[in-house]
Formats: C-alpha cells, structure tokens, sequence
C-alpha cells in the first residue's frame, strides 16, 4: 500500500540519536483483496515473523556501533597523552578497552546466532530475545566506558561518541525494552 493513500499518515519523529524514524497512523483505511500479505485475519505470524528478522538485524547494527567504539576509543587512548605517557598505557584504561572489546564479541556472538536461527528457517523467538536484551546492554556499556576514556572531550558535538552514544539508547529502547526480551526469554527457556 503507497505511503500517500487515503486514511495513512506519516509523520516523521525526532530522536536524540537523529534517526530517520516515522509514524505511521492508518485511519479507516482499506486494503484491497490484492495487497493483503498471506490470509485475512492470518496477519500475527507474519508481523512476528517481521519483527524478529528486524530486531536480529538492529541487534547486529548495534555490534556494529559498539565496535565503532572500542575502534575509536583504542585510536584515542593510543594519541592522547598525560603524565608524560599515553593514556592507553595506564592499567585502568586497558581494563576498560578489555571490558568494551568482550562486551563487543559477547553481543556479536548472540547476534550472529539470532540471525543464524531466523536464517534457517527457525523462530528466532528465544535467541532474538537474548541478543536484544545483551546487545543493548552491551552497547550501554561500551559507551559508557568510551567516556570514561575519552573524558569531557566525548561529550563535546564535535566528537562521534556522543552520537554513538545517544544512539545507543534510542537503540535500547527500539524493538522492546530489555526487560520485554529478557521476559520472552525465560519464557523460552521455560518451555523447553
């Protein structure tokens, strides 16, 4: 169904992290027997079906950003110099770039896994779950400790990690909060 017709709106929504998001209102509209996805009164399975490759898709955009991270962060504690040394050769700094890189590789793992699952054929449900709930949490964390070795520098607008930053929890919330996904998965986990 085209965007422009009768009874759809769309309206464009601001975020913190500048993400080209919509709403979409549907006012009395009607579908025609020829745009209908699958069977009438059949659509859940579909919308679930939609939702979970999304969500395995945001989970592994979040990866993503969170590697941009640690990259950008490991750049930055390798130039930046106090007490004579860079930063990066303070003890404190290389836990906190140990921590972010784990996070990174324990939230590509599950992503991997939720999309392997959808990708042959299988619900998804339990691992798409846990990928979202760890992912972003992951990317929380990852942040935050971004921060903590940049300083006052990765707040500034001029510098990437604040959008990183500002993303990430947008992303957070994107698809169910953390608390939603980790509910499906104890269901999931309950069931088998």
């Amino acid at each position: 169904m085209p965007s422009n017709a009768a009874g759809v709106e769309v309206e464009q929504v601001g975020t913190i992290g500048n993400e080209r998001l919509c709403e979409v209102r549907l006012n009395n509209v009607s579908v025609g027997a020829g745009t209908v996805l699958g069977e009438v009164g059949q659509g859940w399975p579909v919308i679930e079906r939609a939702l979970a490759r999304a969500t395995a898709a945001h989970c592994v955009q979040m990866v993503g950003g969170a590697d941009a991270v640690v990259d950008m962060t490991v750049e930055y504690v390798k130039q930046r110099t106090q007490f004579g040394r860079p930063v990066g050769s303070f003890q404190a700094v290389q836990h906190h770039c140990s921590n972010m890189a784990t996070d990174v590789e324990g939230a590509r793992h599950v992503a991997y896994q939720a999309a392997w699952a959808i990708a042959e054929g299988q619900s998804g449900r339990r691992e798409v779950a846990i990928a979202k709930a760890w992912c972003s949490g992951a990317y929380q964390r990852v942040c935050s400790l971004g921060h903590q070795c940049h300083g006052a520098i990765g707040f500034t607008e001029e510098h990437n990690l604040q959008l990183y930053t500002r993303r990430a929890k947008v992303q957070e919330l994107s698809y169910g909060s953390v608390h939603d996904h980790k509910e499906v998965a104890l269901q999931e986990i309950e069931a088998a």
